[in-house]
């Protein structure tokens, strides 16, 4: 009776996590901090931490959070620079153009453009950016919104400059899972093909119209997620935005020579046609300095880092969100604009930044708990070791990749998933002599493919396009795509575990 009143009381912050957003709709920053005070008061009257085990778990918190909130703060400062100067307009008009055929057009923005987004943004702001382009180049708005979800899944592996291996598995042994999810994802190879589908869906032609063009497709999702596993070595910052630099370029290079372009161009009268002042110069140069920032960050940076007594934690100096602040600077003034720019750009991406923050305070700080909770004067096992006992299975492995796309269709966030539930698989692959870092790099391209169907980053696609109340027809459109991607990654899970 004790352990199953035990087990069920470990339950409980995942079911009122899982009620307040899903049933009652509460706001994600709202439920992360009413089931951080769940755990807390569970941790102190049930298990009865030792003070100083709570005291580390809240620390730790915070400071896991305000990594990610540099990285985030970061990442919008220069994003909303290029946006503020035209930059992205001008890669969109490059892109587009590149080649007449509307199925290129929309594959270069959706996939290749947004996989770069990801990996200098991430949390939703890829899809956001990309859907109202993809509505200018012709597509109707709700095909415009399913087409940019997704574009926003591979790359969500590495996310903005390693934030889901980085911030989501912190405190868990994680150095093989760059590479494990890299390989791994291979199977993200296929998403052009679902983009491809829903631009000739609506077609009387669509056979002909999407075959003639699957092996620009596939070559497409090969020329990103090759590169992406050849740049793994250099760290988790650089696969998703090298890949996606390296994959256009490829792309580029076969569609001048004319290999894989589909015999037939497809076109579509655009409904406003892209226009930049910018030279392909100037385009290009914001993001090769930024790309050089963060080598140079990481090769005399990463060995550096700061102690803070107390809590047994220590920030490393090399943090992606100071080349991405320093890149934006250094555009303003190559640029010669006026410091006011920077200013209100500054206070714009910290007002941005503020809610992923408290989000990942109290998810963190939560998940701390969870785990120092077995310094107790009770006696009992801690919680995630108790909750961990749910997963050992040997069908862990094809698992795996279903737990992290939940997670990510409930938080929003590979991040967020990869926080709530990677201590779980840890523990119960350490149970079952399993290798942990592979469980942990499958639950991560599991939460990658489950961001096509997050319902924040849908709410947000549809909000750029001018769409209300499509949810249920935007996930009629993706969740088989996604369940494709999720039961391969998982077969894959049970071949090589």
């Amino acid at each position: 009776m004790t352990q199953a009143l035990t087990f069920l009381v470990s339950l409980s912050p995942f079911a009122v996590f899982i009620y307040l957003l899903l049933k009652k709709n509460l706001a994600l920053a709202k439920t992360s901090f009413v089931t951080l005070g769940l755990t807390l008061a569970l941790a102190f009257f049930y298990w009865r931490i030792v003070p100083q085990a709570a005291f580390v778990s809240l620390g730790k918190g915070f400071f896991v959070a305000f990594d990610i909130f540099v990285i985030l703060g970061g990442a919008i400062f220069f994003l909303e620079i290029l946006k503020r100067f035209g930059v992205i307009e001008a890669v969109s008009y490059y892109l587009e153009s590149f080649s007449k055929d509307h199925r290129i057009q929309v594959i270069l923005l959706a996939w290749f453009l947004e996989n770069f987004i990801e990996g200098t943004a991430g949390f939703g702001t890829p899809s956001a950016i990309v859907a109202p382009l993809l509505v200018g180049l012709g597509l109707a708005p709700l095909n415009a919104a399913i087409v940019s979800l997704f574009g926003n899944s591979s790359s969500v592996v590495f996310g903005a400059a390693g934030t889901p291996i980085r911030i989501g598995f912190f405190g868990l042994e994680s150095s093989s899972v760059p590479f494990y999810a890299a390989m791994i994802n291979i199977v993200g190879l296929i998403v052009p093909l679902f983009m491809l589908w829903t631009v000739v869906s609506h077609r009387q032609d669509r056979k002909k119209l999407f075959w003639e063009a699957v092996p620009f497709a596939i070559w497409s999702g090969l020329a990103f997620v090759l590169p992406s596993i050849l740049v793994v070595p250099l760290g988790q910052e650089f696969p998703s935005i090298i890949g996606a630099i390296i994959g256009v370029l490829l792309v580029f290079v076969s569609t001048k020579l004319g290999i894989f372009v589909p015999k037939n161009a497809m076109t579509v009268r655009p409904e406003e046609k892209l226009q930049t002042k910018l030279s392909l110069r100037k385009t290009v140069f914001p993001y090769g300095l930024l790309v050089l920032l963060l080598v140079l960050g990481k090769i005399f940076l990463s060995g550096i880092s700061f102690k803070i007594p107390l809590i047994n934690h220590s920030i490393s100096a090399f943090n992606p969100g100071l080349a991405f602040i320093l890149a934006g600077i250094l555009v303003v003034a190559a640029w010669r604009k006026t410091e006011k720019l920077v200013l209100r750009t500054a206070v714009f991406s910290l007002r941005q930044a503020v809610g992923p923050f408290l989000v990942i305070i109290a998810m963190s700080a939560m998940v701390q708990l969870m785990i120092n909770s077995g310094q107790n004067f009770s006696g009992l096992p801690s919680l995630i070791a108790i909750v961990a006992k749910t997963f050992e299975t040997s069908w862990l492995p094809f698992f795996s990749p279903f737990v992290g796309a939940f997670g990510s269709f409930l938080t929003g966030s590979a991040t967020i998933s990869n926080l709530l539930f990677g201590g779980f698989l840890a523990q119960a692959a350490f149970e079952l002599s399993m290798n942990s870092q592979i469980i942990l790099a499958l639950a991560l391209v599991g939460g990658a493919a489950g961001n096509m169907i997050a319902l924040a980053d849908m709410l947000a696609a549809e909000t750029v396009v001018g769409l209300k109340n499509k949810e249920a027809e935007i996930i009629k459109k993706i969740f088989v795509p996604c369940l494709i991607y999720v039961l391969l990654a998982g077969i894959i899970g049970m071949v090589i575990v």
